[in-house]
């Protein structure tokens, strides 16, 4: 019926498929921004590990995809990064270059990869925008990440000029939501901060936040992230990235975000601030002009009804929840 109505049926290969943005898109098709002519495949690393190139070729030639939302990565939090800066290097660059690769081999016709803020350098003017990701070193608590999902960019440029590959990536700010990784050492600041809420208001004790509070992120709801991710699949045709974020406006402190959480969980406790840990970049503010040039009238989840809504996802699954 659907080739019968003049539409190309699209196989969408989704990497990462069972993590916390790969959940989200998964949520939001299913929910009804799905469309007859696309067929989703969501894989994770139990389908095939992604830094061996014949496993990746073999899922490619298995699944037979027309796309591709590339996911899949090695990720963690602040002190996660600066432990093992070479093992994010190696295991992220072999990931990426087994995927576009594959891809460029089995004909994909279009592919998204998606990158992360931390790539900009560190010493910049913001906000930052897509026109800025090369231009000087990243932060070096999470080089090697960083200059890993660069690379991505590097490829995307060359497999269009030498090959005239539709491959570009879209560079979320911090992500957050249900499905996300909670541990408490290796993951990011908000489920993390979540997690430490739960058990806290658990036992009665007070709630430690690592570092001053003082760093300020721009936090995009999983959600919101997943409805733009479909969009730049079908609608946006430039091989440079674009920024998928909030507003300047919407920055908040760490502080700010601990207190939503607090005000979700109903926390009654004490908030203490362990100065001693490292606070990360101080900010790393990202113009989304490109973003809102393309989608003028997109709206965001608000930033404390996101954060009621993860804190509950998490309080009902805590027992399956990734911690």
């Amino acid at each position: 019926m659907t080739e019968a109505a003049g539409l190309v049926p699209k196989r969408i290969l989704v990497t990462g498929g069972t993590g916390l943005v790969g959940r989200a898109i998964e949520k939001v098709v299913a929910d009804g921004e799905g469309r007859p002519d696309e067929e989703w495949i969501f894989v994770s690393s139990r389908d095939a590990d992604l830094t061996n190139a014949a496993e990746t070729k073999a899922l490619f030639e298995q699944h037979k995809p027309t796309h591709v939302i590339h996911l899949a990565a090695m990720v963690g939090g602040l002190f996660k990064n600066i432990r093992y800066n070479l093992d994010f290097w190696r295991r992220n660059i072999h990931i990426n270059d087994n995927v576009l690769h594959s891809a460029y081999e089995t004909g994909v016709r279009k592919v998204v990869s998606c990158l992360s803020t931390c790539i900009f350098p560190d010493k910049t003017t913001y906000p930052i925008d897509e026109s800025m990701i090369h231009n000087g070193p990243p932060h070096s608590s999470n080089f090697g990440y960083s200059y890993a999902k660069r690379m991505i960019d590097i490829q995307n440029r060359a497999y269009f000029e030498q090959h005239g590959c539709r491959f570009t990536a879209v560079i979320p700010t911090n992500v957050f939501g249900p499905h996300d990784n909670f541990n408490i050492e290796d993951g990011h600041v908000l489920p993390g901060l979540i997690h430490k809420a739960y058990l806290a208001k658990q036992t009665g004790s007070a709630l430690t936040i690592w570092g001053t509070g003082k760093p300020r992120r721009q936090f995009i709801y999983s959600l919101d992230l997943a409805r733009l991710f479909l969009w730049v699949l079908r609608e946006y045709d430039e091989i440079q990235p674009i920024i998928l974020s909030v507003g300047e406006e919407d920055e908040v402190s760490i502080r700010e975000a601990a207190e939503a959480i607090v005000e979700a969980m109903d926390f009654r406790g004490e908030l203490v601030f362990d100065t001693t840990k490292a606070d990360g970049q101080f900010k790393k503010t990202a113009s989304n002009a490109k973003l809102r040039h393309y989608l003028p009238s997109f709206q965001f989840t608000p930033f404390r009804q996101a954060v009621k809504e993860t804190c509950a996802w998490f309080s009902a699954n805590y027992a399956n929840a990734r911690k």
